[in-house]
C-alpha cells in the first residue's frame, strides 16, 4: 500500500472517529437533564373535549458556579385525542431563578408578572396536535444563595383559562458545592443556599398553589383580561 493511500485512509479513520465522538457528545449533552417530569403539575380549568395538556421539566439541571448560568428544557404536551387549537405556554421564574430568554418566545412585561416572580416569557402556539409535544430552550440564571422556583402554565390563547400549571416548583440541592465548577440541582428539591446562614432564608413570593398573572401586549392578553389568569379554584387533578 502506498504512503499516500495509507495517509488518506488514516485521515478518513480519524475524521470518522471525530464524527462519532461529536455525535456521542451531542447525545450525552442532550441527556444531561435526565427525563422530563410533570412534578408539581395540576389541571386548573377544564380543557376542550379531547384535549389534555401537560408540561415537563428536566429532573436535574446544572448551574455554573462562576456565571450562575443554567439551561432548562420546558416542554408542553397534548396527551389527548384532539388538536389543541391556539394556546400559549408561559415560563416564569421566582426567587433565585431568573428566566433570561426562551427561544421563540416574548418577554412578559414586568408590571404583568405574578406577585413574587422576577421574570417570564410567553410562548404562543397556533396548534398542538394530539399526541404531539413542543420543547423550548430556556436560558436562566440561578443565585445559589437563594431558593429558586419555575412555573409553567398552559393557557388558552386569550389567557382567560389556564388548562394546566406546573409549579411554582423548586430546583435545588441539599448539598451545595461552591468550590466545584458547577452545582447540580434536582426538580422538586428546596435549595440549601451556599451563603452562610442561608438555611434560614425567609420565604419569598406568594404561598398560594395557583397564582394570578396578567399579561398585556401584542398577541397576548388585553388589560381587561389580566385578572383572569391562573384561576384560584381548587385544582381538580394532581400529577407527580
Amino acid at each position: 500500500m502506498s504512503s499516500r493511500r495509507t495517509t488518506t485512509i488514516a485521515g478518513s479513520l480519524v475524521a470518522a472517529s471525530f464524527s462519532a465522538v461529536m455525535i456521542l457528545s451531542s447525545a450525552a449533552g442532550a441527556d444531561d437533564q435526565g427525563p422530563g417530569s410533570s412534578k408539581g403539575g395540576k389541571a386548573v380549568d377544564e380543557a376542550p373535549a379531547g384535549v389534555e395538556l401537560t408540561t415537563l421539566l428536566p429532573e436535574k439541571i446544572s448551574v455554573d458556579n462562576s456565571s450562575q448560568k443554567t439551561a432548562i428544557t420546558a416542554t408542553v404536551k397534548n396527551e389527548g385525542t384532539k388538536d389543541s387549537g391556539k394556546i400559549q405556554l408561559l415560563v416564569v421564574g421566582f426567587d433565585g431563578l431568573t428566566v433570561k430568554n426562551v427561544q421563540g418566545c416574548s418577554p412578559i412585561d414586568e408590571k404583568n408578572l405574578p406577585e413574587g416572580s422576577n421574570s417570564g416569557f410567553a410562548c404562543p402556539l397556533d396548534n398542538l396536535a394530539a399526541g404531539q409535544s413542543k420543547s423550548y430552550a430556556v436560558d436562566a440564571t440561578f443565585d445559589l444563595g437563594k431558593t429558586g422556583k419555575i412555573c409553567l402554565p398552559v393557557q388558552a390563547a386569550d389567557g382567560k383559562k389556564t388548562y394546566w400549571q406546573q409549579g411554582p416548583v423548586p430546583f435545588g440541592t441539599t448539598n451545595p458545592s461552591p468550590n466545584a465548577p458547577a452545582t447540580p440541582l434536582l426538580l422538586g428539591t428546596d435549595n440549601k443556599p451556599v451563603a452562610p446562614g442561608g438555611d434560614e432564608l425567609p420565604k419569598t413570593g406568594v404561598g398560594r398553589d395557583v397564582l394570578p398573572l396578567g399579561v398585556a401586549g401584542a398577541g397576548l392578553l388585553t388589560a381587561g383580561a389580566a385578572g383572569l389568569w391562573w384561576s384560584q379554584r381548587r385544582p381538580r387533578k394532581q400529577q407527580g
